[in-house]
């Protein structure tokens, strides 16, 4: 049980505010290894107790945590993630904390996927750097009948549209407000591209913050979408024809009040720090590619002609690039990486690209010069003189190369590594055997 002084005080602060906000319960949440929410509800009547001992949960029954033989394990509170949630209705106020995971005998559990993104951001914060991240999250709304979602989009916009006041444009003001309300610093929301699909933006915060975040807004956005009769997915590609839900994620790395990816001396401003750091990225992007894009309907994203990555290569403007750097120098300086989607683990998707940027620097990987031509439009010749490789094509392929990948599994940790590998190959094999109504209509009559 810890005992400093500051903790006494934050265990003092969050006691005094339960009583005052009448909070009746708590959610102690963590990921699991594919970054679903779990999480153990208990009463405020035990509050204290949790904060100082934590609270049981059987690993066993958790996807990728541990076997049967050795399930006993804690999630433990992190006290400065104390936050109450504004969605919920009053007469039952809920909380919540972020936990980490320890095992039977108290040791940090290294099958909890934070403890995999908390290594990475510690190897990079005794370099003297802050690894920060600003997704753009997005994701479809679709209404429900009879309890169940209907696959029709909830409105008919496209991008940038204003929308009439209807229940997709209230709720997704609703969420906006909700989390300004937790303070997560929203920079935009917006209708995308397809029809029913939004994406609301976070300011840039520190990966570890912005990973907890993830987690709660994805919980978020669910509740009040089912509160106003709409289903929110986070499926990456769930309408056919349609563009398809990414989540591009801009990275930085800053040394107080420093952005060490910018340089006015340099070549389009960008420092040697950050052109290494690019060419990490590039270099790796086969390999993680299985972590940032992690499910079978991913891949159905990633082809040309959609506004999702899908050719290895970098740019200033050409968005058909996978990284690209956006406008913005001093501290607005960054990278963008377009191939990761909202339905994977946000703690592993930014341990694996910082491992990427951090090889690179070590390394002095360069990522060559920029391709500003539009890719999809390139003859396979032409890819071929410059250079240019393509992503792996669907799951099966992006696991082959993630498991000889060294240093995919540094970053991932052994544990997670394997289970990993063996949860999704199960996912690939079940898919690749399934007969799909595509293959009945187009074969049966005329084969």
């Amino acid at each position: 049980m810890p005992t400093d002084k500051n903790f006494d005080e934050m265990k003092e602060d969050i006691l005094k505010k339960v009583k005052k906000e009448n909070v009746k319960f708590i959610e102690m949440q963590f990921s699991d290894i594919l970054g679903t929410v779990k999480s153990v509800s208990i009463p405020t009547t035990r509050v204290e107790s949790v904060i100082d001992d934590g609270v049981f949960i059987d690993g066993s029954s958790i996807l990728g945590y541990a076997t049967i033989e050795e399930s006993d394990m804690r999630a433990n509170p992190i006290l400065d993630s104390f936050q109450i949630y504004p969605w919920i209705d009053s007469g039952v106020k809920t909380a919540r904390f972020m936990c980490t995971i320890s095992d039977h005998n108290g040791n940090r559990f290294k099958g909890d996927p934070r403890w995999a993104l908390e290594k990475m951001v510690d190897k990079v914060k005794e370099m003297g750097y802050d690894f920060n991240v600003g997704p753009e999250f997005e994701f479809f709304m679709f209404p429900m009948q009879n309890g169940v979602p209907v696959p029709i989009p909830a409105d008919a916009g496209g991008y940038f549209d204003l929308m009439p006041q209807d229940k997709g444009e209230i709720a997704r003001k609703e969420m906006v407000l909700a989390f300004d309300e937790l303070g997560y610093d929203m920079e935009a929301a917006h209708h995308e591209v397809a029809p029913g699909q939004l994406e609301i933006d976070l300011r840039y915060q520190n990966a570890l913050t912005m990973a907890d975040r993830m987690l709660t807004l994805k919980f978020g956005v669910k509740s009040i979408a089912m509160k106003h009769g709409l289903h929110a997915s986070f499926m990456p590609k769930p309408l056919f024809g349609e563009n398809g839900s990414g989540m591009h994620v801009h990275m930085s790395l800053s040394n107080k009040d420093k952005n060490a990816f910018y340089d006015p001396n340099e070549k389009w401003g960008l420092s040697e720090m950050a052109m290494n750091f690019l060419g990490g990225l590039l270099a790796h992007a086969r390999e993680n590619c299985a972590i940032l894009a992690s499910h079978v309907n991913s891949y159905k994203r990633l082809v040309p002609g959609y506004e999702a990555p899908c050719y290895i290569s970098w740019a200033n403007m050409n968005r058909s690039a996978l990284i690209r750097v956006p406008a913005g120098r001093g501290m607005r300086t960054r990278v963008e990486q377009r191939n990761p989607d909202p339905a994977g683990n946000p703690y592993l998707q930014f341990a694996v690209m910082l491992a990427a940027g951090l090889d690179g620097m070590k390394n002095k990987i360069s990522p060559g010069e920029p391709i500003e031509k539009d890719i999809y439009h390139m003859s396979v010749e032409e890819r071929r003189r410059n250079k240019i490789v393509d992503l792996p094509m669907n799951l099966g392929d992006a696991l082959d190369v993630l498991a000889e990948s060294k240093v995919m599994k540094e970053a991932m940790g052994e544990h997670i590594f394997n289970h990993y590998l063996h949860i999704k190959r199960l996912e690939w094999d079940e898919y690749r055997k399934y007969v799909t109504d595509w293959e009945i209509q187009r074969y049966l009559r005329v084969l």
